[in-house]
């Protein structure tokens, strides 16, 4: 009896030693607070630093970009494009000074457009309309023609790149998706500045929006500086009137309501009474921003008419004017120069932007034999 006691005890002691080891193994194994913050922080990311590199006079070149291109629209007196026009029907001022005329004053050249759809809850709806639009107005462009797509709400994604392929703008199209907020003028501007066109290109936007802007990032001037920086035409599909027809329907049904009614609905009354200011003041931008860009405003009543105005924007591409001249004013000091263009037939009604900011001078460095 006392041999099997004293087995049992041996048993219990060499268990609890076997128990006690388990524990300090494992606490070892347990990394402190401190080392887990260490492997849960990357290590800082590397910045390369360029070289010093010595440079001579003669090292240095100075690029300068001196001829302007562009983009002319003319329209008869009954809103028809005109064709046929040749270099003698045109005269370009620069700051008040009428410029010479390249021999090669009327190039064909490609377009590259960006298709820019606001996917915020007012267009959110009729995002279906806007695909069969791009999809058609795609159709239209001609071979040497590229084409991007970019979404805008509370981010901007550029959904694809320059291609020109229709397949790819199909399958970019399904991924519009929709987003609450409105960051039209951050759109514009990274659309004009980031999404480069080729050298030998026009750049056009062509933007599906109400234009009213959340306010959270870059302002409005800033934009249209950028569209002008990069010579880009912007054409607006505003679907303001669409929203301004729904706004005054609901206004006018409760200002018809009874006094009890139009009291409980104070907030609301006052909220589409500021809607429909804010629709106004969008317009006037819109104006502003395709009138100095040389494009166009269109303003539908139905999201059914988007395919009809989309093929008269590519119509429009199709038969856009490329007018070449190289300045008389040869300083590249990166000001502003205002430009207007004239048609020898006072018939003809020309649109083209309001002018370019002049290139500043680059110098490049050109290594040694």
């Amino acid at each position: 009896m006392l041999g099997k006691f004293a087995i049992k005890r041996s048993f219990c002691l060499e268990l609890q030693l076997a128990l006690c080891l388990l524990a300090c193994f494992a606490f070892a194994a347990v990394p402190s607070a401190t080392a887990q913050e260490a492997e849960a922080t990357p290590p800082p990311i590397p910045r390369l630093k360029p070289k010093p590199v010595d440079l001579d006079p003669g090292d240095v070149i100075s690029v300068n970009t001196t001829e302007v291109l562009l983009p002319v629209t003319v329209r008869d007196n009954t809103g028809q494009l005109v064709p046929g026009l040749t270099r003698e029907s045109f005269r370009v001022f620069e700051d008040g000074n009428q410029q010479p005329l390249s021999d090669l004053a009327l190039r064909q050249v490609p377009v590259d457009v960006v298709l820019l759809v606001d996917a915020s809850s007012s267009v959110s709806e009729n995002l279906d309309d806007f695909r069969r639009a791009a999809e058609g107005f795609a159709t239209h462009l001609a071979s040497d023609d590229r084409i991007s797509l970019i979404q805008f709400d509370d981010r901007v994604l550029l959904l694809q790149d320059w291609t020109k392929s229709l397949v790819q703008l199909r399958r970019a199209l399904r991924r519009v998706v929709p987003g609450m907020f409105t960051r039209f003028n951050d759109a514009m501007l990274l659309a004009s500045r980031d999404q480069l066109p080729r050298t030998n290109a026009r750049h056009a936007i062509i933007v599906l929006t109400d234009g009213m802007d959340s306010g959270r990032g870059a302002t409005f001037d800033a934009a249209l500086r950028a569209a002008l920086q990069s010579q880009t035409t912007v054409y607006v599909v505003a679907n303001t009137e669409i929203e301004r027809a729904q706004k005054e329907t609901e206004l006018s049904s409760l200002l018809l309501a009874t006094p009890s009614v139009q009291k409980f609905n104070q907030l609301r009354i006052g909220d589409l009474r500021l809607g429909l200011e804010a629709l106004t003041a969008s317009e006037r931008n819109l104006e502003q921003l395709t009138r100095a860009t040389g494009g166009r405003v269109y303003k539908p009543s139905s999201f059914s008419d988007l395919e009809r105005i989309y093929a008269e924007v590519a119509e429009e591409l199709r038969h856009q004017y490329a007018i070449y001249y190289s300045p008389l004013n040869k300083a590249r000091d990166g000001g502003f120069r205002r430009v207007r263009v004239e048609s020898t037939n006072p018939q003809h009604k020309v649109t083209a932007r309001i002018g370019y900011f002049a290139p500043k001078q680059v110098s490049v460095y050109r290594p040694k034999p």
